[in-house]
């Protein structure tokens, strides 16, 4: 009887933890696949910004657009590269260079758009 027992119990564990591995990959996914968009519109609204000299808010847009893109998985040349032109264009819109600014971050929203 204790055999069947343990036997019952280990399978029961293996289901559990089974499944609560396929929840944290799932959930992990679905991030991902969350934060592209959201990185998306933070880029197009700092460029937004960033065309009208507000560069305050582009600044806040630029953080999160940041922020959100570290959760992006797959693809990370690609990835590594949009963000560093994200970067540019944060430090270009610090100076208030309107243009060069403007030039990293269409860069970087096509580089997140071939994604």
């Amino acid at each position: 009887m204790n055999i069947i027992k343990k036997t019952a119990l280990t399978c029961l564990m293996a289901i559990s933890l089974g499944a609560s591995t396929f929840a944290v990959a799932e959930e992990a996914a679905n991030g991902s696949a969350a934060a592209l968009p959201e990185t998306i519109v933070h880029v197009e609204k700092a460029l937004e910004e960033v065309n009208k000299s507000d560069f305050s808010a582009a600044r806040l847009h630029l953080k999160a657009a940041r922020s959100s893109s570290e959760k992006i998985t797959g693809h990370e040349a690609i990835v590594k590269e949009a963000n560093a032109s994200v970067i540019q264009g944060q430090i270009q819109s610090n100076k208030g260079d309107v243009q060069k600014s403007a030039d990293e971050l269409k860069k970087a929203l096509g580089l997140y758009k071939s994604l």
